[in-house]
């Protein structure tokens, strides 16, 4: 028996070099993200939790609502437990198995047939037979361990994609609630304009009644008017599709979201410069990444797994039970029936079957290798366009903010000599045009800016890892229907 025993140890340290553990394969890391500005460090944007980045009351509570009620984060979650399930059931293959059965039969046998009983033998018989079976797999090359590690791997992927759904709806309820700040920006600087131009009509009228100016003058002012008040009701549609579109996210049906009437100010306080953080650390921090790479662990575990069933398979098996003609005797000592047996099985006759089958295996965590190293270079590439994107849109609106300043000042300056005679109406139309539309593509450039924010925190794996916290509580005042 010892020799058994020994001779067992031997071959699993030799099926261990066979299946060496796995090893996280090797990534070109770059030293710094492209556009990094400061030095690398420890400290990155990704660690602020999403109520610190988004210091917003209501889309606080937008985000906290649609954590807890999002479709997808739903699906998500059950999806979790079906994989909670299966790894359950991939366990039970490390255990011993057990059944219970048994089974009572009552026999008749005929005295005139072609093998006739003697008279003195009873005609009519029956037997009682219940029996305990039990069965084990003695896992020498760890063929069921990495089915179970397998199982184990992909029930951790499914976590890890529950978290991706999580930042992804952090990133949406986002982007569109400062896609709906922003029209509601364009919505207030519209009806200003509108409100402008109507008084710039009074005006023309009053000059044209003066014969100051031609009924051209009030025609056109006219029409400037009218062309501003168009934009209105489509802005309004935009802010209700917007608003639906949140809705769906936070898990309801449309409705309108109840926030706080638009300022011609910024409309949300952008955060202070943080760092980004180490490029190494995107690998543990990005939960997709860490999804992949479970993945490829399931794989690994899975060609193991394979690699095994080309070794024999042995298993102990036994039963205990008892036989009898009698219910008084069915638990006696005589009545007592038992086996137990080792049981040895090689594949013979159709071997190249698992080798083709630890083929395809090692095909598949080859398609895992790559698919993990390319969903690095994916996320490098994600954080340095977010990077791009930030710098690009923060230039962009310093200038567009200079503009509109420069503009707004020529405007006065020109209602102003227009209304004593030294401006033509032309250089008013062309001013208030130049104002109108520079101010839309302010809050454009700010939205823009906005987004490139969102898209950096997502990138950089930022909101997960606190997710089970709770907000603060904040007490903004009950918010006020927009404009």
């Amino acid at each position: 028996m010892r020799s058994i025993v020994v001779a067992g140890m031997a071959l699993a340290l030799a099926a261990c070099s066979l299946f060496p553990a796995y090893k996280r394969p090797e990534i070109n890391t770059p030293a710094a993200f492209r556009g990094q500005a400061e030095p690398p460090g420890g400290k990155s944007l990704a660690d602020l939790d999403w109520w610190e980045l988004y210091r917003d009351p209501v889309l606080e509570k937008l985000l906290a609502t649609a954590l807890k009620q999002n479709y997808d984060i739903r699906v998500a979650m059950a999806r979790i437990d079906e994989f909670r399930a299966l790894a359950g059931v991939a366990g039970l293959g490390s255990i011993p198995q057990v059944a219970a059965g048994g089974g009572a039969t009552r026999n008749a046998y005929s005295t005139v047939g072609s093998t006739p009983f003697p008279s003195t033998f009873p005609t009519v018989n029956q037997s009682y037979n219940p029996s305990i079976y039990a069965s084990y797999e003695i896992d020498l090359w760890g063929r069921i361990a990495n089915l179970t590690a397998a199982a184990r791997a992909n029930l951790l992927a499914t976590e890890f994609a529950r978290e991706t759904t999580r930042i992804t709806v952090i990133a949406d309820v986002a982007t569109a609630y400062f896609a709906l700040r922003a029209l509601d920006w364009q919505l207030a600087v519209t009806r200003r304009t509108v409100t402008a131009r109507t008084r710039f009509l009074e005006l023309t009228r009053a000059q044209f009644k003066r014969g100051v100016v031609s009924g051209l003058d009030v025609d056109r002012a006219e029409a400037s008017l009218a062309g501003a008040r168009a934009a209105i009701p489509d802005l309004t549609s935009q802010i209700a599709q917007t608003e639906n579109q949140l809705q769906v996210l936070l898990g309801e049906n449309p409705a309108p979201i109840v926030r706080a009437a638009s300022a011609e100010t910024e409309f949300f306080p952008l955060p202070p410069e943080v760092p980004t953080g180490l490029p190494s650390a995107l690998l543990d921090r990005r939960p997709d990444l860490r999804q992949a790479e479970s993945l490829l662990i399931s794989a690994n575990a899975q060609l193991k797994s394979v690699k095994a069933s080309l070794f024999p398979t042995i298993s102990l098996t036994g039963s205990l039970g008892s036989s009898s003609a009698t219910l008084s005797n069915l638990f006696t000592s005589p009545a007592k029936v038992w086996t137990f047996g080792l049981d040895f099985l090689q594949p013979i006759i159709d071997p190249s079957r698992n080798v083709y089958q630890v083929d395809a295996y090692s095909a598949r965590e080859k398609q895992a290798i790559l698919l993990y190293q390319q969903s690095v270079a994916q996320a490098f590439r994600e954080v340095s366009d977010a990077l791009a994107a930030r710098q690009g849109y923060a230039e962009a609106l310093r200038a567009q903010e200079e503009q509109v300043t420069a503009l707004r000042e020529a405007n006065q300056r020109v209602i102003k000599r227009y209304a004593i005679g030294y401006s033509s109406y032309f250089e008013v139309i062309d001013a208030d045009s130049s104002l109108f539309a520079a101010e839309l593509l302010r809050v454009q450039a700010y939205r823009n800016l906005l987004n490139a924010l969102v898209q950096l925190y997502k990138a950089l794996g930022g909101g997960w890892q606190v997710v089970a916290n709770e907000p603060p509580k904040t007490d903004a005042g009950p918010p006020q229907p927009p404009r």
